[in-house]
């Protein structure tokens, strides 16, 4: 009895040491590798955010940049990472097999991809002559040209501007227009327009030019 339990405890003895080493060995195979993308189109080195980072070998591992442009991920020595987005040339970078640290940084560069399409021109007629032949027949009657006038009106141009709502371009500049007139006022108190000079002049002409009298409504 004592002997099969030696030999018990012995073979256990030799698995666990032998896992041990495959788990140590695998282990000193992977590295933390992280970094920054930028884009190396331009001498700016501008991050590139969102970037596709993944394991050539096994495409289902992998991450995507932040907004600043810095990954990490886990890969083994000799293995490829494969950057990748829309716009940009995809690169690939392979894990040096001769690291002996765990830990890796790097700062892989990208370039810009353009693609030409061919022009595309859609015409809701099938050629020009088609065209040509039906706006030479168009019938423009009084009806449509007071409509078209009263379209285009300076009072109906100036109402639709306060309704319709700014896109995102408008509400981009108008934000930076903001920051700057802080950033250019940090730490001190902001100036009054009630004291600026130019803005007295502007108010003393409108006066005289009568721009505060109320305007007879036409009847």
């Amino acid at each position: 009895m004592w002997k099969y339990l030696v030999l018990g405890i012995t073979f256990l003895a030799l698995t666990y040491n032998q896992s041990f080493a495959q788990q140590k060995e695998q282990d000193e195979t992977l590295v933390q590798l992280s970094g920054l993308v930028l884009d190396g189109t331009t001498d700016e080195l501008l991050p590139i955010p969102y970037t596709n980072v993944f394991i050539k070998e096994e495409q289902r591992r992998g991450d995507f940049t932040d907004f600043k442009g810095y990954f990490t991920i886990v890969a083994r020595k000799g293995e490829t990472v494969v950057f990748s987005t829309v716009g940009y040339k995809t690169v690939e970078f392979t894990v040096p097999d001769t690291l002996e640290d765990n830990r890796y940084s790097i700062v892989q560069m990208m370039t810009q991809d353009t693609f030409n399409l061919p022009e595309t021109v859609v015409f809701p007629w099938p050629s020009k002559e088609h065209f040509k032949l039906e706006f030479l027949a168009m019938d423009v009657t009084t009806e449509l040209q007071a409509r078209a006038r009263e379209n285009v009106a300076e009072e109906v141009l100036a109402r639709g501007s306060k309704i319709v709502s700014r896109d995102g371009n408008e509400n981009a500049d108008y934000y930076l227009r903001q920051q700057a007139s802080n950033y250019y006022h940090y730490g001190q108190v902001a100036p009054m327009n009630i004291f600026n000079p130019v803005s007295w002049g502007k108010f003393v002409k409108a006066w005289k030019n009568g721009d505060f009298k109320k305007k007879k409504k036409k009847k």
